[in-house]
């Protein structure tokens, strides 16, 4: 009769980077025991006709996070339930950086935050108000399983830049032990003289959002970072990227020998500035802006050319009452809803118009994160004795979105009334069935935190 394995994900096509091909995954434990044909299982799926991909990797996730005054309104667990619901198996979230405190000690705090997840959760560390002579806290965050730490080069004013000077100290420290640096690059310098000359009109009004933190700053800090990275031999990835100016400035650092990956998000292949104008403009507000249709291109192509590594989310979402318009653009939360849509939004926009190939959705929500942050193989991966992270896809429901619909804790959607072509059906999160047929099934504080090695 052969073995019994405990699930059977059963005949469905499964995608990788590399491969398309009908099979069945048996799971034992937490782990993918076997992939082939003919497998019984005591608990069985039945995939014939869908898509069973690996768990997809949110690797840019703000949850319950403090922002000007209030808080992003997912916490881990709602949050989590989300990401469930969305194909997503892990999330890659942040300690809360400060100047008065340690990151060991931030990231204690954050696991403790993260305690209710549904799915699994690895963390980045910010680095904010950090001063050489500290590396000890690098070590002793990686020896606490974070191994990527995360730098803005702009937010001045809230004491969240670091100086180029201090970037390269810790850069120095992040490549001796291959740890990897994040970063948040607008060049605050260029921030602040825009700033300085605009009118109280301008002030008043959303659209300015987009003349205020341009693709040209994106640009100028990108070339900085990547110059710092390579004269340190720092791995170096750049979050959010939005702009083909951007783009740009990442494939010229990686010419030049910087060690470098790129992420996008879903915003930024989809919208465009054009919303700020509208009615409802200012629920948009996010750091970068939204750019233009030729960003939006150069974007999706990139992700096309391998330029960009990865999609993320940056989620960090917001009521629109968190979100009241009070008259200037700069007094907004900053952030947008994204973890449960991202899958379905790549999928139906990237596979459905022809712009990627079926196997790109792993490369880009799967493996690339996975090989970005030291998850890889255990993550990201339909391999033998990988995580049994999986995704059930109907590659031909089609629905729409609606705010109403969706288990992110905020009451509108940036893709509202969009139509998508693909759905998620089931979420299996280290052999458990966490999601499946619209019912979320898991149990808050079963995801687990996920230490990483260097």
């Amino acid at each position: 009769m052969g073995h019994v394995h405990e699930l059977v994900i059963r005949g469905g096509t499964v995608v990788t980077p590399l491969v398309t091909e009908t099979a069945d995954v048996a799971i034992d434990g937490e782990r993918i025991a076997a992939i082939g044909r003919d497998f019984r299982g005591s608990r069985e799926i039945d995939a014939s006709g869908k898509l069973v991909l690996p768990g997809v990797i949110d690797a840019h996730t703000h949850m319950a996070l403090p922002v000007a005054g209030t808080q992003s309104s997912d916490d881990f667990e709602s949050g989590t339930i989300a990401a469930a619901c969305g194909g997503v198996t892990t999330i890659v979230d942040f300690t809360v950086g400060g100047a008065e405190t340690m990151i060991p000690e931030e990231i204690e705090r954050r696991r403790g935050d993260a305690a209710a997840s549904v799915v699994d959760v690895a963390l980045h560390a910010e680095v904010v108000g950090w001063r050489p002579g500290r590396e000890w806290e690098f070590r002793e965050a990686i020896g606490l399983g974070v191994t990527s730490f995360k730098f803005y080069t702009a937010y001045e004013a809230s004491g969240r830049r670091t100086a180029p000077d201090e970037m390269a100290t810790a850069f120095g420290a992040l490549a001796e032990w291959d740890a990897v640096a994040l970063v948040h690059a607008e060049d605050e310098s260029l921030i602040a003289s825009i700033a300085e000359g605009l009118t109280p009109e301008e002030i008043g009004r959303m659209e300015t959002l987009a003349e205020a933190r341009p693709d040209l700053c994106e640009r100028s800090a990108i070339i900085q970072v990547a110059r710092i990275a390579r004269q340190q031999g720092c791995r170096t990835h750049i979050v959010h990227v939005s702009s083909g100016l951007g783009l740009e400035a990442v494939r010229e650092g990686r010419t030049s020998g910087a060690r470098l990956t790129a992420e996008t998000c879903p915003q930024y292949l989809l919208l465009t500035r054009e919303v700020y104008a509208r009615e409802d403009g200012h629920l948009f507000s996010a750091s970068p802006a939204l750019r233009s249709d030729e960003d939006r291109a150069a974007l999706w192509a990139g992700l096309r050319s391998r330029d960009v590594d990865l999609v993320a989310t940056d989620h960090c979402p917001f009521t629109s009452a968190q979100k009241a318009w009070r008259g200037d653009f700069r007094d907004l939360p900053y952030g947008l809803p994204g973890v449960e849509t991202l899958l379905p939004l790549v999928y139906s926009e990237g596979v459905g118009r022809g712009v990627l190939g079926l196997n790109d959705i792993p490369r880009l929500l799967s493996e690339g994160p996975a090989r970005a942050f030291n998850l890889y193989p255990r993550k990201g991966a339909i391999e033998v004795g990988s995580d049994a992270d999986l995704v059930i896809f109907d590659p031909e429901n089609t629905w729409q979105i609606t705010a109403s619909d969706l288990h992110m804790r905020t009451d509108f959607s940036p893709y509202a009334d969009r139509e998508v072509v693909g759905r998620v059906e089931a979420s299996v999160c280290r052999g458990t069935i966490v999601f499946q047929d619209g019912v979320v099934l898991a149990e808050p504080g079963r995801g687990a935190y996920i230490a990483r090695t260097v």
